[in-house]
């Protein structure tokens, strides 16, 4: 090839450099590179070979006389034209040709890839090269990869050529390393989608089944995600039936205290005399009938978790040990006098206004807060019934598997009642539902007729009630009036800022008054 023009090559290096600017991928660059240099140095390849771990990572942009290798990776055209062990030749070639360009810094002009001995170049000759430049592609002083420029015919490139392809090399090597860290970026973005998802997949297999993915239910399932790996007192609140023991059991399970035991404590079932025994065990002799040492809840949940189910039915009495565990991590057994420590980590929950108790003066302000450090509201069904089929399928194929029957689906009709009914006991009830309709069965589809909904169904969505209104105040009340950002009202409902202010409207809900309360 004959001498150029300075403007000609001036040309051609700032459209590489145009290139190097506009393209994150290197498929894309390397068409660029050829096409730029299609009147200065005529070539058929043009690749780049780097590192992805520690195999060879090559990328082949331009093949003039094969269009089905055009802005395709070699590695993968080569795993259609090359057995197993050719292709691990080949591969290995390009670690040795990554080695050589790396130690030296200089190209290596090929003249003859069948007479070259200084690297090795058999992928070269299977893809039907005979000449050929590798130039060390660089940022500074570190070394990114090899540029390879070839052609089919026996044509030597010439000094002249060298040099300009010198010149180009350098912005291809700095698009080359944007490139390669635009993809670490992807692949560690897609890492932390999956690691989102894992989580996602591993708080619905420990609970047993979390379904749904309503914004209302995200929204709880978000918090749960982002207070799980913390060691955060955490208040569950919700109506009967909406699921507060499936995420309290997420937490734990998402949390570093996995492993510990999980222990629970339904504060509504025990009578008042022993509730301060079982949280925190007796002494013997401590009661009629204490006839041994008995270790309470809050010892077995040692560097655990323990969930205090319905916590607004704690005795008052009850409810200062318990400040005192969440202040100090100090409890006496029942009966005794030495002070033992904990480090359980404190879940509860209530279907009761806490707030409105503490009002009552029926709980205790103090250790309210102690518990409210991060609440989760579980939205009740009827604000979440994109999610009613969903759950619907799931306790249908369970309760079949369960009864020997085969339920392939739910009648459309079947699960618009279900959709349209209000659903006062959640997915509890939604869950009964469904398993007295599969007993029901005598088919393979669920069809209205057994569907034993009680009462009169709505044929609409319910109009928001006194139990809805309770749980938009109480949402202000802890976000201190504001509607909308992190601990905002909404984002605790699991709703849209625009939702939350139409339904706040609807109900003559006045929100300024929660923050003039605050205030005070």
């Amino acid at each position: 090839m004959g001498s150029w023009s300075g403007e000609a090559k001036y040309r051609a290096i700032l459209a590489v450099s145009n290139a190097a600017n506009e393209h994150l991928d290197l498929s894309g660059l390397l068409e660029a590179v050829a096409v730029a240099l299609e009147d200065l140095v005529p070539i058929d390849n043009i690749g780049v070979i780097g590192r992805e771990g520690g195999a060879a990572k090559s990328i082949s942009g331009h093949i003039g006389s094969n269009p089905r290798h055009r802005g395709e990776e070699e590695r993968a055209y080569l795993d259609r034209v090359l057995n197993t062990v050719e292709r691990q030749l080949v591969t290995r070639e390009m670690l040795q040709a990554l080695e050589v360009l790396e130690s030296d810094r200089t190209p290596v002009v090929v003249e003859d890839v069948l007479k070259e001995t200084r690297v090795p170049v058999q992928g070269a000759i299977r893809l039907g090269l005979r000449s050929m430049v590798l130039l060390p592609l660089s940022t500074r002083a570190k070394f990114v990869g090899v540029l390879s420029i070839a052609r089919q015919d026996l044509r030597p490139f010439s000094a002249d050529e060298v040099r300009v392809l010198e010149d180009v090399a350098r912005p291809v090597g700095i698009a080359v390393a944007n490139a390669f860290a635009y993809e670490e970026i992807r692949r560690l973005r897609a890492l932390v989608e999956e690691q989102n998802v894992a989580l996602q997949e591993e708080i619905q297999t420990a609970t047993g089944g979390i379904i749904g993915s309503s914004p209302a239910l995200s929204g709880a399932l978000e918090r749960v995600a982002r207070v799980a790996a913390t060691g955060a007192t955490v208040l569950i609140t919700g109506e009967t039936g909406t699921g507060k023991e499936l995420i309290a059991r997420a937490i734990h399970a998402a949390s570093p205290r996995a492993k510990q035991p999980l222990i629970k404590v339904n504060c509504a079932v025990l009578p008042d005399g022993l509730v301060a025994s079982e949280l925190f065990g007796h002494e013997r002799g401590a009661f009629t009938g204490a006839i041994e040492r008995r270790r309470g809840r809050f010892e077995l949940a040692a560097r655990g978790t323990i969930f205090l189910d319905e916590i607004g039915e704690l005795p008052p009495a009850t409810q200062v040990a318990l400040l005192r565990v969440l202040q100090e991590g100090e409890f006496e057994r029942v009966g005794g006098n030495e002070t033992l420590h904990t480090d359980a980590r404190v879940v509860a929950a209530t279907n009761r206004n806490l707030d409105d108790a503490v009002g009552a003066g029926k709980f205790r302000s103090d250790l309210f807060f102690r518990l409210n450090v991060f609440p989760i509201m579980v939205p009740p069904l009827r604000d979440r019934t994109e999610d009613i089929p969903i759950i619907a399928e799931y306790y249908a194929s369970h309760y079949a598997r369960k009864l020997g029957k085969r339920i392939r689906g739910i009648d459309p009709g079947a699960v618009a009642r279900l959709t349209a009914y209000p659903w006062p006991g959640n997915v509890r009830e939604l869950q009964n539902i469904v398993e007295r309709a599969v007993i029901l069965a005598g088919g393979e589809v669920l069809g209205e007729a057994e569907l034993e909904l009680p009462g009169r169904e709505a044929a609409t969505a319910p109009v928001p009630g006194p139990a809805e209104c309770q749980r938009i105040e109480d949402a202000l009340r802890a976000s201190r009036g504001r509607i909308s950002g992190i601990d905002g009202a909404a984002q605790a409902l699991g709703v849209a800022p625009s939702t939350l202010e139409s339904r706040i409207q609807r109900l003559g809900i006045d929100k300024h008054a929660f923050r003039r309360r605050t205030s005070i």
